[in-house]
């Protein structure tokens, strides 16, 4: 353990050879479920600090959290084919990093594309998921939440410093997140861009941007509560930004309504998707870890 992260750094082999790079907090062999993070499209393993934290070092019931960053984005390799970066082939590179880690199941924690990976998992590996929290994703994807992640990732403006980095994502996400204050949009600014010599550069590799292009918005998009009920037997926690444009109000409702042991939540003043950084929402993830182990024992 690092004992300035409060966390180590694993590189993992993807089923392809890429170097996949995975936070390890907590120790193995506890009796608490692990937890398992998995970042949207555009985000790194470092979106769970916080909560990787405390769940970590809780003094009641310590946990595993292992947060992974899918290839191209954080520390991981970037794939030279850029059709690769698709959720079938990062659920692959999941399961890779479950075995590598003896990691056999486990509590997941999806944030947006990471919820999708976690749906997807539930026909594969149903025995694996002992709990779900979604945040802000559902089984149906509003478009404008799309077509507003489509216009800016990788066409953000390039920041001079970090200053101007916060500056950029509160004039591009202020609208949505109208309760974060000075820190935490320099604290969200650091979990975008990375030093690059004397630049900063996204945090991922630019080509994600190809698979949002390749989209067919104006097509109906797939709606997925066949996946969605496949989780039916774990406990499940839905996160959704009162801001959001990608999760509906009704989605949450009917998810809460058709899973047998489903808590919605709300989180005023963020969009899509909410920082999983306060101490109620990650109090609230700890409770259904709680409920997941309940369930185990």
């Amino acid at each position: 353990m690092n004992d300035s992260t409060g966390y180590r750094s694993l590189f993992i082999r993807s089923r392809d050879g890429l170097r996949l790079h995975v936070r390890e907090y907590g120790e193995a062999g506890g009796e608490a479920l692990p937890v398992i993070c998995l970042h949207g499209l555009a985000r790194t393993s470092a979106d769970f600090h916080e909560l990787a934290l405390f769940l970590s070092a809780d003094a009641r019931r310590p946990r595993r959290v292992i947060a992974i960053d899918y290839r191209g984005r954080g520390q991981s390799d970037y794939d030279p084919v850029w059709t690769n970066y698709d959720i079938k082939i990062e659920l692959d590179d999941v399961l890779q990093v479950m075995a590598a880690t003896g990691v056999h199941e486990a509590v997941f924690v999806g944030t947006s594309r990471g919820g999708l990976i976690t749906m997807a998992m539930a026909p594969v590996r149903p025995a694996a998921i002992k709990g779900v929290v979604l945040n802000d994703i559902g089984p149906v994807l509003d478009a404008q939440g799309l077509i507003r992640i489509r216009s800016y990732v990788g066409k953000l403006p390039q920041p001079a410093n970090w200053a101007e980095a916060a500056a950029i994502l509160k004039q591009a996400f202020g609208q949505h997140f109208p309760i974060l204050g000075a820190g935490e949009w320099d604290g969200f600014a650091r979990r975008t861009w990375k030093q690059a010599g004397n630049r900063l550069v996204p945090d991922y590799d630019p080509s994600l941007m190809k698979t949002l292009e390749a989209l067919d918005l104006e097509a109906p998009l797939p709606v997925l509560w066949p996946l969605f009920d496949g989780l039916s037997h774990a406990p499940m926690l839905v996160l959704r930004g009162a801001n959001s444009d990608l999760l509906s109000d009704a989605t949450l409702r009917q998810m809460a309504a058709r899973h047998p042991a489903c808590e919605g939540f709300t989180i005023a003043g963020q969009g899509h998707a909410p920082l999983l950084t306060t101490q109620d929402v990650i109090s609230r993830i700890a409770r259904l870890c709680m409920a997941a182990d309940a369930r185990r024992a």
